[in-house]
């Protein structure tokens, strides 16, 4: 069990790095990866279990004893997102398809490795745990209606049918964590160290299927929707502190909100496109996954020179909630 942990905590720490060479292996032998197409969901539903064992009570009390940054947050994370990513897929032409996918990585919440970045960066942890957790939960209802409104007219959107998708991918597997955590609470806890080890895989594997099944638009259209996603990652980031910046909250905090409303849920824009758009709109989700991981750790060394006067270092007991 040791030696899995420890392998657990280099796979979370060079996540980044481990992405981008599955990706770049993914695009130059894409026959070995296309297997692993048929498990994009699953694979997905296994990093939401994991999300599921990890999440307490504690997590939701900052909705009741500090309601307005989390509610910030939140309308923050879907409308800047949204709407960035609708402007920057005209003002770019991008074809339907990759225009409808990068407006469903903006409809998507929070991705759960942002957790890690706040921490890293020295800002509020409980919020930007609170927020991820909120999103997560609020998806069913909010990405459909967004992309329903947004992505319409280049796409048809069944929203009633997305709904049930994110409860099947992102909810049930988060109650059934929830479930085994209350029911085996001594063996999940062991057993947590192990947990970003999984999460980190499977997402690797659901980079790798989509980069391999789309390794020839990628080498047309790779480098325009790169430059999209990463437009839109810093529009996120950049609105997201100003957004805490106008409501005057203190740094920390402003950190949490841009850090959460810049990096989303990847996995879960994929497993939406393949289900519902088709493999070319999974590829802005795909390369988001990658550049996300990159632009997040650089800004958290970033921040994390630069110390935070106005609030209370927070600890984080259990790092592998946020992967």
């Amino acid at each position: 069990m040791k030696i899995l942990e420890a392998i657990s905590n280099l796979a979370g720490k060079y996540f980044a790095f481990l992405v981008i060479i599955a990706a770049v292996f993914a695009y130059l032998y894409p026959p070995l990866f296309l297997v692993f197409g048929g498990y994009i969901t699953l694979l997905l539903g296994i990093v939401m279990f994991g999300m599921g064992l990890t999440l307490k009570p504690v997590d939701f009390k900052l909705v009741f004893s500090h309601p307005l940054p989390v509610l910030l947050g939140f309308v923050a994370q879907f409308t800047i997102m949204p709407l960035t990513a609708f402007a920057i897929a005209y003002f770019l032409q991008l074809p339907p398809e990759l225009a409808a996918g990068l407006v469903l990585l903006g409809s998507v919440p929070g991705g759960t490795a942002s957790n890690v970045m706040v921490y890293l960066a020295k800002g509020n942890v409980p919020l930007s745990i609170t927020m991820t957790s909120m999103s997560t939960l609020l998806a069913p209802i909010m990405t459909p209606l967004i992309l329903l409104a947004l992505a319409g007219q280049w796409m048809p959107v069944n929203a009633w049918q997305m709904f049930l998708s994110i409860i099947q991918v992102i909810i049930i597997p988060i109650i059934l964590g929830i479930v085994v955590q209350k029911l085996l609470p001594t063996l999940v806890e062991k057993s947590l160290n192990v947990v970003p080890l999984i999460s980190v895989t499977a997402i690797i594997i659901i980079v790798t299927a989509v980069v391999a099944g789309n390794a020839e638009k990628l080498a047309t259209a790779g480098l325009l929707v790169f430059i999209a996603v990463m437009l839109h990652n810093a529009a996120g980031l950049l609105l997201g502190y100003l957004a805490g910046l106008m409501f005057k909250m203190d740094e920390g905090t402003r950190r949490a909100i841009s850090i959460e409303v810049g990096m989303q849920n990847s996995g879960l824009g994929v497993t939406l496109a393949l289900a519902h758009f088709g493999p070319v709109a999974a590829i802005p989700s795909a390369l988001g996954a990658v550049w996300h991981n990159i632009s997040g750790p650089i800004l958290a060394t970033y921040w994390a020179k630069r110390p935070v006067k106005d609030i209370k270092p927070v600890e984080i007991k259990n790092e592998n909630k946020v992967i």
